[in-house]
């Protein structure tokens, strides 16, 4: 009698639940938009003709990588998150400084990026070179290497516009800070600065979903840990985090996710779930209201979380994107080419395409 009460019971509970995430799921669909438009310049062919091999190349080489330290993979998308969200998907953030001021990568937000990960997108680009002559540039380089350490860390796989031209000067310091939100900004901070690049809360949290693989710094979060550790952190998270971060300067690394950190999943959102997102930013998605439904579908339904992800990325990939006759094709990724040509160029095609619209 008694098993057959809980067994009732059970099912009661499990109806509830598929109900509420039935519910959940559709809230989700609707928050987010239509796959953007393809921006103008940029296509799903673009290099079909003039390099074929173009993304066999890539992935071949990333793949060698990848099998010594997957670890590379978060280093190379991470770039590519850096990249768009300054000044657009211009490969700027690969630029060394000059005498016109420090470049992106000086700035605090990006002093954590791998090196490696800037070493990996000119090899890449080297070899592409190669095979194809000097038409790809570094921004389409940096956008498909990110796509594929999506993949090759487990993650789906897709198709992505390519024609994307390299830029020809870096943000400044004021403007990268106020592009990269720190890893200590609430969900009203992020959502804010996101949204002016039309990215939606599904979008903000699908890309939050980047931190399924990957590694922190202590100083990236130890305010949350010292003097006192956060109460929304979970307690026995938050001591093992203390020793490894057994100073609130110690500059020793953890991962982002504690369940599967080199694998491309959903299991990040389940942290969040549990309380052990690293960074305010990771678990505060979970707390606020507006994002929390998000973060609960995407743990417990990891197609939906790739479905929003790669429409994200579509999205993200093309943000200010240069096409056309706009910025160059750099002949090494780290350095605007010698000659000002490409840049005198780009200039009056763009005001005799302006007069031509006129």
């Amino acid at each position: 009698m008694a098993y057959a009460s809980c067994r009732s019971a059970f099912l009661t509970f499990l109806l509830i639940l598929l109900t509420f995430l039935s519910f959940s799921h559709i809230e989700v669909c609707e928050a987010q938009a239509k796959p953007p438009p393809i921006v103008k310049g940029l296509s799903w062919s673009f290099y079909d003709s003039k390099c074929p091999k173009l993304e066999s190349i890539i992935r071949t080489e990333l793949k060698k990588i990848f099998d010594k330290d997957i670890g590379q993979a978060a280093g190379l998308l991470r770039l590519h998150f850096h990249d768009c969200f300054v000044q657009g998907c211009d490969g700027s953030v690969l630029l060394d400084g000059s005498a016109s001021g420090p470049s992106e990568k000086d700035a605090p937000p990006n002093l954590t990026l791998r090196a490696e990960a800037f070493k990996i997108i000119e090899k890449l680009r080297s070899r592409v070179e190669k095979q194809c002559g000097r038409i790809v540039s570094c921004a389409d380089i940096t956008a498909v290497a990110a796509r594929d350490s999506v993949f090759l860390s487990g993650g789906p796989d897709y198709k992505i516009p390519l024609g994307r031209r390299d830029g020809l000067t870096f943000a400044t310091r004021n403007v990268t800070l106020q592009n990269l939100p720190s890893p200590s900004s609430n969900t009203t901070t992020i959502l804010n600065s996101l949204a002016t690049k039309n990215l939606n809360p599904t979008d903000v949290v699908a890309l939050s979903g980047g931190h399924t693989i990957g590694i922190s710094h202590c100083s990236s979060f130890t305010n949350r840990l010292y003097p006192t550790q956060d109460t929304v952190m979970d307690k026995t998270y938050g001591k093992n985090l203390k020793l490894t971060c057994p100073t609130s300067n110690t500059d020793n690394t953890t991962v982002l996710d504690i369940r599967s950190p080199n694998k491309f999943d959903n299991k990040y959102y389940v942290d969040l779930m549990n309380r052990q997102g690293l960074f305010t930013s990771d678990q505060d998605l979970y707390t606020d209201k507006r994002t929390k439904d998000i973060v609960t579908n995407f743990a417990v339904n990891q197609s939906l979380f790739f479905e929003k992800f790669v429409a994200a990325m579509l999205k993200m990939g093309q943000l200010n994107v240069l096409t056309g006759n706009q910025g160059e094709i750099r002949a090494n990724c780290s350095v605007r080419n010698k000659d000002s040509k490409s840049f005198i160029t780009s200039v009056v095609d763009d005001v005799v395409e302006g007069f031509l619209e006129m």
